[in-house]
């Protein structure tokens, strides 16, 4: 998705007053920040492993005293109101959020340095890359529960919101259990796979059959 199409939509949450959380594919500071002047609520960066990186991002994100953003004040985020009032800078580091992608075994050793810096609001739990890379020691130094744990209890520490995905209800249940308000529950991959399996059915004839038959 280009960049004209991520305003687009941005445009269209913003219209009808809806948040929205931004996966950028990149850290550049100008990129990121330009993502909350078009609209944005909030960024979730991938793959924060560690305390210096997360300070990196805030600095990119956050106005001063909390980071160095720049000033652009004629963007979507002040509707087009150039610098937004005088308190712009302040209702922007209030009402935005940076969430940071626990991912690694190198960031779960880093989770309470990387949740006490100021203006990470969230962490998240990435069990697909995280539980990758913990299968990877041999022998293994933690489970994905046991990495879980510590990343709850540096959110905690620090009055931060963690979560991750769920993929059942259950576990939907289990997580929010454990203090987990951050929660992911089905996709639009997910969805459209979904609706393929149901309209198929037995239909192999007309949809053809399926992987794995």
């Amino acid at each position: 998705m280009d960049s004209r199409e991520i305003q687009a939509l941005l445009a269209f949450f913003h219209l009808f007053d809806i948040d929205c959380m931004l996966r950028p594919p990149h850290v550049s500071k100008t990129q990121l920040y330009r993502y909350l002047e078009d609209g944005a609520t909030g960024l979730m960066i991938p793959h924060v492993s560690t305390r210096e990186m997360a300070e990196d991002l805030v600095q990119s994100v956050k106005f001063p005293p909390l980071g160095n953003r720049g000033l652009d004040g004629a963007g979507l985020d002040s509707d087009f109101i150039f610098a937004g009032g005088p308190d712009f800078a302040e209702k922007a580091n209030r009402e935005t959020f940076l969430v940071v992608q626990i991912e690694t075994l190198e960031a779960v050793r880093n989770v309470d340095e990387i949740a006490a810096v100021d203006g990470i609001d969230g962490l998240f739990v990435g069990p697909g890359d995280l539980g990758l890379r913990l299968r990877q020691d041999d022998p293994p130094q933690m489970t994905l529960e046991e990495a879980r744990k510590q990343v709850a209890e540096a959110a905690a520490r620090h009055g931060k919101q963690w979560g991750q995905p769920a993929g059942t209800k259950e576990m939907l249940q289990t997580l929010y259990d454990e203090g987990a308000r951050l929660l992911s529950h089905g996709s639009d991959f997910g969805g459209m796979m979904k609706i393929l399996d149901e309209s198929c059915g037995n239909f192999d004839s007309v949809c053809g059959p399926r992987s794995g038959d």
